[in-house]
């Protein structure tokens, strides 16, 4: 009963959500994914690594379709999603999770610039 509750105010969050702020579950759900997916690989759960690896991946193809290319900002993210996905690749098929940190660095600091992007375009919305 508990899990249906937590599943559906999930799911409402979600529905509800703006497209800025669907963008910054995704950036908190690609980490959570990938440090899944260290976790595993330290206990050598191979499975489990590469499901929670592969989830990252997906969340960072996603990122790159949905970019706009007609904006600068499109044209320098599209190499940092690329170069993060080749990461995650070869620390799950070669068991590095080194690879899968660095990508890690990059999505956290893409995450904190996206959430400083939300907090200021709130505040000039709202001076507006």
């Amino acid at each position: 009963m508990v899990n249906n509750a937590a599943e559906a105010y999930k799911r409402q969050q979600i529905m509800t959500a703006t497209p800025e702020a669907l963008t910054l579950m995704l950036y908190d759900g690609c980490l959570r994914f990938m440090k899944e997916g260290l976790d595993a690989m330290e206990k050598k759960q191979w499975e489990q690594c590469n499901t929670s690896l592969q989830k990252a991946e997906n969340i960072i193809s996603e990122f790159r379709v949905t970019l706009d290319m007609q904006y600068d900002i499109a044209k320098q993210l599209m190499p940092l999603y690329e170069y993060c996905y080749n990461c995650l690749v070869e620390g799950n098929m070669r068991s590095k999770p080194e690879k899968v940190t660095e990508a890690m660095g990059i999505i956290k600091e893409l995450r904190g610039a996206w959430a400083q992007a939300m907090i200021k375009a709130r505040k000039e919305k709202g001076a507006s």
